[in-house]
């Protein structure tokens, strides 16, 4: 039930990264242009968005806007790598224990007084020690196919992320030199403030150039990220199945086994419970363990 518990609760944090963050179609990834900023053709705004994102209400792009950007995705990989580093520990520490639990029995006297009982825990040993070692293959399968492919997409979130800050930057200096610009397109043209006029739009060129360059690099490039972890991640949920159905395959075969080799057939709980209470009673008859 453990690992059973543990592989459902992979598979719904793969879905999350994989399929709950959907590329979208009314808002960007990137921060929303700052309330109050300016909404003419030549200022920042309207080259933050693809063309056929803009004019969305400002309520519904800010929502979508949070769940878009690279942090929330990367969260949830972090968080998913997180999982499944839980899930494979407790899938060794469950067969290791099942081991200990093995070995103990095959150390107890009953054994050596009890060829039958012997025979069952030997069996049951072999059983665990089987499946332990079925259970390490399949969490070192698990580490290279899915824990350390994970490791390598959040590698990738440092750059993106400086990628998005350089641009915000960029924008911030962008809408400075341009509020500065338009200050003195506002003004009289006299002499001494069309030369103002002409070294603020000078000052204003390059930045404005380098702001496209970033700005459009990350609108190109961006939407390939965000459809590109489908086909990233596909392979590592497809090996993660594949470990656990062989590694489930095994564990049949191997109790199947078990099961032939005890060769009495299962008790319900009912009826194990009665027999249990009547060699309680039994023990408890004798004079060494009756109530003082």
């Amino acid at each position: 039930m453990l690992i059973e518990s543990a592989f459902s609760l992979d598979c719904a944090s793969f879905s999350a990264v994989v399929l709950c963050h959907p590329l979208p179609s009314c808002s960007s990834p990137w921060p929303r242009a700052q309330p109050g900023s300016r909404s003419r053709s030549g200022s920042p705004r309207n080259r933050l968005y693809p063309r056929q994102w803009r004019g969305t209400s400002r309520g519904s792009m800010g929502s979508c806007s949070s769940e878009c950007r690279p942090r929330r995705l990367e969260e949830q990989t972090k968080k998913l790598q997180k999982d499944m580093k839980k899930s494979t520990d407790a899938d060794l520490a469950m067969s290791k224990a099942a081991v200990k639990i093995s070995s103990d029995l095959l150390s107890n006297p009953l054994c050596e007084q009890d060829a039958a009982f012997l025979g069952v825990v030997t069996a049951f040993d072999t059983a665990m020690r089987r499946m332990d070692s079925f259970n390490q293959e399949k969490v070192n399968q698990i580490q290279k196919t899915v824990i350390e492919p994970l490791k390598k997409f959040g590698s990738v979130f440092p750059s993106l992320n400086m990628a998005v800050k350089r641009r915000e930057q960029t924008l911030q200096e962008y809408r400075r030199l341009q509020a500065k610009v338009e200050k003195y397109e506002e003004k009289e043209r006299s002499g001494p403030g069309l030369a103002k006029l002409h070294q603020a739009r000078e000052e204003l060129r390059p930045v404005r150039a380098d702001f496209e360059a970033k700005n459009q690099q990350l609108l190109q490039e961006m939407p390939k990220f965000y459809s590109s972890r489908s086909d990233y991640f596909t392979p590592s949920f497809e090996a993660l199945l594949r470990a656990q159905v062989v590694f489930y395959s095994e564990m049949r075969s191997i109790f199947g086994d078990l099961t032939a080799q005890i060769g009495r057939a299962a008790l319900s709980d009912e009826l194990r419970e009665r027999e249990n209470e009547g060699r309680l009673g039994e023990l408890r008859a004798l004079s060494i363990v009756g109530d003082d």
